[in-house]
C-alpha cells in the first residue's frame, strides 16, 4: 500500500461510503444533465443544510465552483476582494480574473482572514470611473492557513460587505472542517452569517470530484445555468456527483470525516511541537498544520515523506489531514522526524 503523505487531502483516496454511493447509482439509463431523480434529491439534502431557498449547482472542481459563482455576480469593471493567500489568487492559474474580468484586489494577512480595517481603504475609490469597483468580498473558510473565521466575523463581514453595496462569497472547499471545528452547521456559518455565494467543498472530505455552487438568494443565480454550461462546468452524468453528495450529506458522513482529519491534524501539531526545533505557526483550527522546519532537514525528510514547503523564506512547511490519515501515520512520520531533525 502506498505510504500516506500530508500533502494534501486531495491527495487521499475516496471514502467507502462514497464508492458505495456510486456503485448504488450506477444502475441503468437516467435523464443526463441533472434532470434525475438522484439529482433532485441531492439538491434537496443541500436545502435541508443550508436553507429551503437557496439555488443549488453542481460542478466539477473548486477552482471552476468559486471561478462561476464569481462571474454570475460581477461584472468586468468590478474588483474582488481577498487575501493575499487566497486559492483564487495564488492557486487558479489567473482563472478568476481571465473568466470573471474583474480586478482581484489581494491583502496581506498573517493568518490568512480579512479584517474590516483592511478592506476600508480599499472604498475610497468607489463611484471614481477611473479605477475599478469593490463589488465582492472573498474569503475562505477554512482559510489557507488552516485557521477558520468565527461566526462573528463572518457576521461582521458580511454586514460590512451589504453595507457597502458588496457581496460576501465563501470559498468552502474545506468548509466542513470549518464547521466541525466551531461546532457549528453548515447553516449557521453560511446562511445565518450572511453568505451570499459558497463554493461547496466535497473533493477535500472523501468525494472523488465534485463541487456545488450555493446562492443563497436565487436571485443571485440569475443566468447562472448558462455560465455553467459555457464554462465548461455542466456534467453530463451528473448523477455520479449527486450520488456523492447524497452520501456526505443525507447522514453525517461530512461530519464525521472533516471531524476526523481535524483531530488527526490536532494530533500532528502536539507531537511536533515536542520536537524543540521545530515551531508551529498558526493556530489548528481545521486539518491544516503550518510548522517551522529548519531547512536543511526538509529535503531528508520528504525523501519519506511529501509535503509542500509553504515559506522557503522561513522554512515554513505544511502539513495537511486527511480523512483517512491514521494515528500510526503521523506516529510513524513523527518517529521520522525525531530521528531526522536533531
Amino acid at each position: 500500500m502506498t505510504k500516506r503523505s500530508f500533502a494534501s487531502d486531495n491527495n487521499a483516496g475516496i471514502h467507502p461510503e462514497v464508492i458505495e454511493a456510486i456503485k448504488a447509482a450506477n444502475d441503468g439509463h437516467v435523464l443526463a444533465y441533472g434532470d434525475d431523480h438522484i439529482t433532485a434529491r441531492a439538491v434537496k439534502l443541500f436545502q435541508k443544510h443550508f436553507g429551503r431557498d437557496v439555488a443549488v449547482y453542481f460542478v466539477f472542481g473548486g477552482t471552476g465552483a468559486n471561478v462561476l459563482g464569481l462571474k454570475s455576480v460581477t461584472k468586468p469593471h468590478h474588483a474582488i476582494i481577498c487575501a493575499e493567500t487566497a486559492h483564487v489568487n495564488v492557486d487558479e492559474c489567473g482563472a478568476p480574473e481571465k473568466f470573471t474580468g474583474c480586478k482581484l484586489l489581494s491583502i496581506p494577512t498573517q493568518d490568512g482572514k480579512l479584517r474590516i480595517e483592511q478592506i476600508k481603504p480599499l472604498l475610497h475609490v468607489v463611484g471614481n470611473e477611473h479605477h475599478v469597483q469593490p463589488r465582492v468580498i472573498s474569503v475562505s473558510q477554512a482559510t489557507e492557513m488552516g485557521t477558520v473565521y468565527t461566526k462573528t466575523e463572518l457576521k461582521t463581514l458580511a454586514s460590512f460587505a451589504h453595507d457597502n453595496d458588496m457581496l460576501l462569497q465563501v470559498d468552502g472547499a474545506r468548509i466542513s472542517n470549518a464547521a466541525v471545528s466551531l461546532n457549528a452547521g453548515l447553516k449557521e456559518i453560511t446562511a445565518d452569517a450572511g453568505v451570499d455565494v459558497l463554493s461547496f467543498g466535497g473533493t477535500k472530505n472523501g468525494m472523488i470530484y465534485g463541487e456545488a455552487v450555493i446562492f443563497f438568494d436565487k436571485k443571485l443565480a440569475g443566468d447562472f445555468k448558462y455560465i455553467r454550461k459555457q464554462g465548461m462546468h455542466l456534467p453530463s452524468k451528473m448523477r455520479y456527483i449527486s450520488a456523492q453528495f447524497e452520501a456526505l450529506l443525507s447522514g453525517d458522513l461530512w461530519k464525521r470525516s472533516a471531524a476526523h482529519s481535524n483531530r488527526m491534524a490536532q494530533l500532528l501539531a502536539s507531537e511536533l511541537a515536542k520536537v524543540p526545533q521545530i515551531r508551529i505557526t498558526q493556530p489548528v483550527d481545521s486539518n491544516g498544520v503550518f510548522a517551522v522546519i529548519p531547512a536543511k532537514y526538509i529535503p531528508l525528510l520528504q525523501k519519506k515523506y511529501f509535503f509542500y514547503v509553504w515559506d522557503e523564506e522561513i522554512s515554513e512547511v505544511r502539513l495537511m489531514a486527511s480523512f483517512d490519515t491514521t494515528e500510526d501515520d503521523i506516529q510513524d512520520f513523527i518517529e521520522v522526524v525525531r530521528k531526522t531533525v536533531k
